[in-house]
């Protein structure tokens, strides 16, 4: 009765959370890797470090499925899926802890006073409610308390900020957040089963393995799981042993998942990040090796990263914090091996990720947050079997409960409701259609237009014929192969200049003395001569970002005798002060009420470029042209505000 109720409870919760997932989850893609990581799944390709290979591999398989809905649809809902899995196991993870609670702490020391004094003992046993070894907590708690507490702290994480948004779209952290769950779970299930059984012990190391395979940052488990398997095994020959086995079987694991890479890239798709075809290569990118930089890079970045997680966590989980704190205390205070195992996990995630110096830092501290959320389980179940005093207690402080986790997933709606965002399709498919047919875009926008393009480009075939290149990852040796296997016809004609930057690159990337200088300056000679072999057999455009940055600093220079003129969403490239005419502004940018900084970005840079075209319009006494572009930005963006002098000439009639 007691598991079918479980199972009932699970699936009623699971429900829940399925209904609110699915109204928030995006329809199209996303800022950052969205369209990237959706690519690689559907062809398949390489993704960016560490590559993952076991995301991508499932990616794909679910890809094939028939689905009645766009690729990138299917994709959100699988990792909708992993995410919901994710939660079911953590569930499991509660009612395991609380159903062997005597072996984080009170069994040692009803052992202990056993040995000293019966009578002693007897006495300590009825002051914490215990009589013997069959009155320990998982046997003594009430089946409904223990319920209860599961089912609340998972309704904490699933609506925690962070965690929520895993749901939404395309991303690797959430079939992370499925794996660190099962491996969490599988760690547990071995510590607190047969001390002789060493098969436990080697499915938890094929859960580990395959985490690894997923997101290296799994190696954020290791310093708890130590703690509980030698707490468990003591340090001895057999224990060493069994680690040697496990072992074995995680390095099978492994190796196994990551052969998946070279094998697609020997394929040479459209998406080939790293090219890892050789062991050099494989090595490199399975390592990370271009982030590295960022990794411990001064304690500057770790205290800025470190007030930014402290200053979110009440964003995550608002008022349900005050549920996690005596969840803390009870656990130092009884279970104290249960403490430090979930101290090891929070602590281990804090350090390495405040020491990682990026902007998109939220996720790694997802380890952290279920860390938390497993003190808040202990928190909710003392609260609700200690502090209660009656049946109807109970029912009065369990709805204050779900009350403070509703107010909890009620802020964080707004911030994780994707529903009806198109902002990201919007533009890169109207960034696309607004240049000629065989055109080049050189642009750095990887959040915004160029992850969602690969997927809009390579997987939907929309606008193929255009060849978008990266300023930045111009940098990196494997790019040059991708885009020779895209684009030949672009990079034909920077072939010397671009054997000569390989050259120089490949001791850079090995870690070797390399001449810096002469790396950027054949870096800037591959920039100009892209244009200059290209211009004027194909339309080139640059991005306003690389035009307001690069090439106003100096950075990037123009061939001798070509100019840029705005055009729609980028700056042309022109050989002359004649007029350049451009399009009808005739794209549709769907309202959305999904307010970050990277759809503020769009909604900023759009509306900037057009007035730079209206402004370029009216310099040539092109009134009308003019005209039709001020009324699309107020057909698109009425929020923008346009300049009054450009509204008094329309007001006016001073524009035919």
């Amino acid at each position: 009765m007691d598991k079918k109720l479980r199972n009932i409870l699970i699936i009623i919760i699971t429900g829940l959370i399925l209904s609110i997932y699915l109204y928030t989850i995006a329809p199209s893609v996303i800022q950052i890797d969205s369209g990237e990581l959706a690519t690689v799944q559907c062809l398949p390709g390489i993704a960016h470090p560490s590559g993952y290979p076991l995301f991508t591999l499932l990616g794909y398989l679910f890809s094939l499925l028939p689905f009645p809905t766009t690729k990138i649809f299917q994709l959100n809902l699988l990792s909708m899926g992993y995410t919901l899995i994710a939660l079911i196991i953590f569930y499991r993870i509660c009612l395991l802890i609380l159903d062997n609670l005597f072996f984080f702490g009170v069994i040692n020391s009803l052992k202990i006073s056993k040995k000293k004094n019966k009578s002693k003992s007897k006495n300590k046993n009825k002051s914490i409610e215990f009589r013997n070894i069959e009155e320990l907590p998982g046997k003594e708690i009430q089946e409904v308390d223990k319920l209860i507490s599961a089912a609340l702290a998972t309704l904490i994480l699933a609506f925690s900020s962070t965690f929520w948004f895993q749901s939404v779209a395309v991303e690797v952290y959430s079939l992370h957040l499925l794996l660190i769950s099962l491996i969490i779970y599988l760690l547990l299930k071995a510590y607190t089963g047969n001390q002789n059984g060493v098969k436990s012990w080697i499915v938890f190391s094929v859960a580990l393995g395959l985490g690894f395979t997923n997101h290296l940052t799994t190696i954020l488990i290791i310093p708890a799981s130590a703690y509980l398997f030698f707490n468990r095994r003591k340090f001895n020959k057999l224990s060493l042993t069994i680690i040697a086995k496990m072992f074995a079987v995680f390095l099978c694991v492994f190796v196994a998942i990551y052969s998946i890479l070279p094998i697609i890239a020997s394929l040479n798709p459209a998406l080939n990040w790293g090219n890892p075809i050789d062991l050099e290569r494989i090595l490199r990118h399975i390592s990370g090796k271009q982030y590295q930089v960022w990794i411990f890079s001064s304690i500057d970045s770790a205290k800025k990263q470190f007030i930014y997680f402290l200053n979110n966590l009440p964003k995550e989980f608002f008022l349900s914090l005050i549920i996690i704190l005596p969840g803390v205390i009870i656990s130092f205070l009884k279970y104290r091996k249960l403490f430090y195992f979930i101290f090891l996990l929070f602590s281990t995630t804090i350090i390495y990720s405040i020491n990682y110096d990026i902007v998109d830092i939220d996720s790694y501290f997802l380890l952290a947050y279920i860390a938390l959320c497993i003190w808040s389980v202990m928190g909710l179940h003392f609260i609700i079997s200690r502090v209660s005093i009656s049946v109807q207690s109970r029912y009065i402080i369990t709805a204050i409960l779900v009350m403070l986790i509703s107010i909890q997933a009620y802020t964080n709606y707004k911030n994780n409701n994707q529903n009806g965002n198109f902002v990201f399709e919007d533009y890169s498919k109207s960034a696309l259609a607004s240049v000629e047919e065989g055109a080049v875009i050189f642009s750095y926008q990887w959040d915004y237009l160029i992850s969602p393009a690969y997927y809009f480009q390579f997987v939907e075939h929309f606008r193929k014929d255009v060849a978008v290149i990266d300023k930045e990852l111009l940098r990196r040796s494997w790019y040059y192969n991708q885009l020779e296997r895209n684009y030949p016809e672009v990079t034909k004609g920077v072939y010397e200049v671009k054997n000569q930057f390989l050259e120089a690159v490949q001791p850079f990337e090995r870690d070797e003395k390399y001449n810096s200088e002469t790396l950027e300056i054949l870096y800037r000679q591959i920039m100009t001569k892209l244009v200059a072999t290209n211009y004027p057999k194909k339309n080139y455009y640059i991005g306003p970002e690389l035009v307001l940055n690069e090439l106003a600093k100096g950075e990037f220079s123009l061939p001798k005798g070509l100019k840029i003129v705005p055009h729609l969403f980028f700056f042309k490239i022109a050989d002359t002060d004649d007029y350049q005419p451009a399009g009808d502004f005739y794209y549709t940018f769907r309202k959305s009420s999904i307010i970050n900084k990277y759809t503020s970005f769009i909604r900023d840079a759009v509306p900037n470029m057009l007035l730079r075209r209206i402004y370029y319009e009216l310099q040539h006494e092109k009134y009308d042209r003019a005209l039709h572009y001020i009324k699309a930005i107020k057909t698109n963006f009425p929020e923008y505000r346009i300049p009054s002098d450009l509204l008094n000439l329309e007001s006016e009639n001073k524009i035919p």
